[in-house]
């Protein structure tokens, strides 16, 4: 893609995500989700491949679907108040149906079945743009919302997603499908809280979104897109490789890394407000997800594939891709544990 053409597409993608975050009027929040649908489709058809023009109407198409939901939803809310305010929804069907609608552009079960072929089908960068930057306007909305939701229902659709994002994940091999189910897990952890503390969810999507970054920029690196790819790594680049796994298991929330934090704090609001039965099983099918990535780290780190050559080091060119941001992501991604007891007077 030319980059004058590449630069107009991004800064769309951008400006159509500030105007939801912007707006308290549905029209506007409306029009900058459908311009940031519009401009991702081009970015995920960047590899022009039969397998990215499947991805790209996949998304288009449950896209659509979500944004005509959300349409409705706000004809409904205009005729029975007569006013387009994103705040206080009165009408608990309108409520549900625009719940419903965000969930389903955010890709939360049951509406979760296109975001891991969507992710599997599209580059690296594309992909990670849809894991991170695409949630952004979404939970914004649901942020909004939150006084006038319905429990049950978001509370329901948290506990199948955490439910499907652990089990989904257990049986692939193909990298960009692992990071896709642990995304459905993590909105599952944000919209359980999101009733009780919308703030909380704002911060499990900031330290989400760094861990995300950080390692779809690293895969990017290694150009691993499979767990064997990524097993192979580890004669070429061993400190990424190392570094990958660190990531991962802070994805999947294992204590001393910064993934564990808002998983703490979310089950201490929820226990807090005497969701102790929902703390438990979210906590135990978080298990789930750290299974996989485990797995991932004894596939990758503790087994040597059989080599004839003595030398484990190969001869390879330097990247040259961009690494700037790779630092402080990876610095973020795994050491904020000691800032935990801070955190509430950040968020």
């Amino acid at each position: 893609m030319k980059p004058p053409i590449l630069t107009i597409i991004m800064f769309t993608i951008i400006s159509g995500t500030i105007m939801v975050l912007m707006s308290s009027h549905w029209l506007t929040i409306w029009i900058g989700f459908e311009m940031n649908m519009l401009a991702i489709i081009p970015i995920l058809m960047k590899k022009f491949s039969p397998r990215a023009i499947e991805a790209a109407t996949k998304y288009f198409l449950t896209q659509a679907t979500a944004s005509m939901l959300l349409m409705l939803g706000i004809i409904m809310n205009l005729l029975l108040t007569g006013q387009w305010t994103a705040l206080n929804i009165l009408n608990p069907i309108v409520s549900n149906m625009m719940t419903v609608a965000l969930s389903m552009k955010l890709g939360l079960s049951p509406f979760h079945f296109w975001v891991p072929e969507v992710t599997q089908g599209v580059p690296l960068m594309s992909g990670m743009i849809l894991l991170t930057w695409q949630k952004i306007a979404p939970l914004s909305v649901l942020y909004q919302m939150a006084p006038s939701m319905n429990t049950h229902l978001l509370m329901t659709m948290a506990f199948m997603s955490v439910l499907i994002g652990g089990w989904g994940g257990l049986n692939q091999t193909q990298l960009r499908k692992i990071l896709a189910y642990s995304s459905i897990a993590h909105m599952g952890w944000m919209i359980a809280v999101t009733t009780y503390n919308p703030t909380l969810m704002l911060l499990n999507l900031t330290i989400y979104i760094m861990m995300t970054l950080g390692t779809f920029m690293l895969f990017s690196l290694s150009s691993s897109t499979t767990t064997l790819s990524l097993s192979l790594t580890w004669n070429k680049l061993p400190l990424i490789t190392s570094l990958i796994l660190t990531i991962m298991l802070s994805l999947g929330g294992l204590p001393p890394l910064s993934g564990f934090v808002p998983k703490w704090m979310i089950i201490h609001e929820l226990t807090k407000n005497n969701m102790i039965t929902a703390a438990m099983f979210m906590t135990i099918t978080a298990l789930l997800n750290l299974y996989f990535y485990m797995r991932l780290t004894y596939a990758t780190a503790l087994t040597l594939f059989p080599s004839t050559n003595n030398m484990k080091m190969k001869w390879q060119f330097e990247s040259t891709k961009n690494t700037t941001l790779l630092p402080p992501l990876i610095v973020m991604s795994t050491m904020l544990l000691p800032l935990t007891p801070m955190m509430p007077t950040l968020f």
